[in-house]
């Protein structure tokens, strides 16, 4: 099977990115903000994998480089040089569940190599939206709550909307 790699970096329908905050706060008058980052599961990334190259045609290969770096070779077999290719990168252990969280942020960043989410690095900073009180019924599953780290500070953002240059379909 003739792998086509453009396929690898199509973008993803919204419904497969997920968020996490990278900051939170509250402002001078007392309205919490949050800014946001998109990012992939890495079963979202293996499912990439599985649908452009075949569930036989593409591996991967960890290193524990120490206790807080993990590297990643995502390998995929190429038909016409009948030879598996490598593109390699890292990552830290997390906080929880270190080494599987190590693993899965290096193949994640390892995939990046081969295009796939590549264009999420290209989303700039997105602030979500905020309030305090319950969200508005029927839009549950868009929002999550937030505690800062002290469990003091509690409200709900909104999954963004993306940009439409990032969703399938669009140049």
């Amino acid at each position: 099977m003739a792998i086509d790699f453009n396929r690898l970096s199509e973008k993803f329908d919204p419904s497969e990115i997920e968020w996490r905050i990278q900051q939170a706060g509250v402002t001078n008058d007392g309205k919490p903000w949050a800014m946001v980052l998109a990012y992939l599961t890495s079963r979202a990334v293996q499912q990439r994998l599985d649908d452009v190259c075949g569930p036989t045609n593409w591996q991967n290969h960890f290193i524990v480089e120490s206790d807080q770096a993990i590297s990643c070779g995502v390998s995929i077999y190429d038909e016409e040089k009948k030879e598996w290719i490598t593109k390699w990168d890292a990552a830290d252990a997390t906080d929880i569940e270190a080494i599987k969280g190590g693993r899965s942020g290096a193949m994640k960043r390892a995939c990046v190599h081969w295009g796939i989410g590549r264009y999420l690095y290209y989303l700039e900073a997105t602030f979500a939206e905020c309030i305090t009180d319950k969200p508005p019924v029927g839009e549950k599953g868009l929002w999550h709550k937030h505690y800062d780290k002290e469990k003091k500070l509690g409200f709900f953002w909104k999954t963004p909307l993306m940009p439409k240059w990032a969703t399938p379909g669009a140049r």
